[in-house]
C-alpha cells in the first residue's frame, strides 16, 4: 500500500472525534514497534523523522523501510518531517518521498514565521506534500529542538496565520512541553483548553497538533530506573487531558519520550537479568515489544483511532 498523506487522515479524524497517532522513529525495531501496535489496533499511524533522525539513519533507509511497512501491514501510514528548521531541510525530505514536513518557525516573531512557512508551502504543495507549520513556543528539549520559555498561541494570530500562510496543520502552545522533563516536580500539569476552544471556533474544521505531548508514564521510568537507570523528576501530560484534547480540533499528537523510556528500560532489563547476552536480536526484539504494547495503550486510552480504517 503507498503511502499516504494526513489530509484525508485528518479529515477523518476532526470529523470522528478522534487523533492520529504521530510516533518518532529513527530505526527498524522501533518503526517496527510502531507499526505493529497501529495494526493490531485497525490504526492509522504517522511515522515522523527529526533532522536528526534523518542524519543518524539516512532518508533513503527510513523511506525504504517505511514503504515495506506499509506495504507488510495494509495500514494508512504518512511518513512525516518533523520540526524541519528549513526550506532546504523540506526539500531535502520532500526528495526522499516524504508525504508530510513540518516547518518550525515558531523561534521567529510572526511576520518572519508566516515569511518563511509560506515560502514552504508553496514550495510542497507544488510536489503533492502538505505541511504542518507551529504558532506559539514549547518549552523542553527534543532532539535540536530547545527552548527555555514556553508561550501561548494566540487564537487571532492563529486565524490570520492559517490564512496568510495556506499551511494545512497547525501545532499550537497550550501547556504541553518537549522532552521527558516537563516540569517541575510539584507542578500539577494544564492544559489551556480555553485556547483549544477559541482556535477550534475561529478555524472551524481546520486540525491542530500537539507536540510534546508524551505522558512520561510512570511505570515505565520506575521499570527504568530499577534496572539501571538515573531518569529523576520525570513528569508528562496527564492521559485524561490528551484524550480531552484528541476529542476536539486536535487531529495528530506527536510522541516520541514514551517510546525511548519503553525501549531503554526493556533492554536494561535484559542487560541486568542476561549480564552475558549479546545478541542485539534479544534486546533490541525486547524494546521492539515494549514500544508495540505503548503504542497499543496509546491508541487505545489517548487518541482513540483505533478501528478508524
Amino acid at each position: 500500500m503507498p503511502l499516504v498523506t494526513t489530509k484525508e487522515m485528518f479529515k477523518k479524524a476532526y470529523e470522528g472525534g478522534y487523533a492520529i497517532g504521530a510516533f518518532n522513529i529513527n530505526n527498524l525495531e522501533i518503526l517496527q514497534g510502531v507499526v505493529r501496535g497501529a495494526k493490531a489496533k485497525n490504526s492509522p499511524v504517522i511515522l515522523q523523522c527529526s533532522t536528526s533522525a534523518l542524519k543518524y539513519a539516512g532518508p533513503k533507509y527510513l523511506r525504504a523501510m517505511v514503504e515495506a511497512a506499509a506495504e507488510e501491514t495494509g495500514i494508512d501510514i504518512a511518513l512525516h518531517l518533523d520540526h524541519g528548521p528549513d526550506l532546504e531541510a523540506v526539500k531535502l525530505a520532500i526528495a526522499s518521498g516524504f508525504t508530510s514536513v513540518m516547518f518550525d518557525g515558531s523561534h521567529y516573531d510572526f511576520e518572519e514565521n508566516v515569511r518563511r512557512t509560506k515560502e514552504v508551502v508553496e514550495y510542497a504543495h507544488a510536489h503533492g506534500v502538505v505541511v504542518e507549520a507551529e504558532l506559539g513556543v514549547l518549552a523542553g528539549v527534543e532532539d535540536d529542538v530547545v527552548a527555555a520559555e514556553h508561550v501561548y498561541t494566540d487564537p487571532d494570530q492563529a486565524v490570520e496565520f492559517v490564512e496568510r500562510t495556506g499551511c494545512d496543520s497547525l501545532a499550537i502552545a497550550i501547556g504541553t512541553s518537549h522532552g521527558a522533563f516537563k516540569f517541575p516536580p510539584d507542578y500539577e500539569p494544564q492544559l489551556r483548553f480555553d485556547i483549544l476552544e477559541e482556535i477550534q471556533r475561529k478555524l472551524p474544521n481546520f486540525p491542530i497538533v500537539l507536540h510534546g505531548a508524551s505522558a512520561v508514564d510512570p511505570e515505565t521510568v520506575e521499570m527504568c530506573n530499577k534496572y539501571g537507570g538515573n531518569i529523576a523528576n520525570a513528569k508528562g501530560i496527564p492521559v485524561e487531558m490528551l484524550r480531552k484534547a484528541a476529542s476536539m480540533a486536535v487531529c495528530k499528537i506527536n510522541m516520541d519520550t514514551d517510546l525511548r523510556l519503553a525501549m531503554t528500560a526493556a533492554i536494561r532489563k535484559v542487560f541486568a537479568e542476561n549480564p552475558a547476552e549479546f545478541d542485539p536480536r534479544k534486546y533490541l526484539g525486547a524494546g521492539r515489544d515494549a514500544i508495540q504494547k505503548v503504542v497499543e495503550y496509546k491508541i487505545e486510552h489517548v487518541l482513540g483511532s483505533a478501528n478508524r480504517l
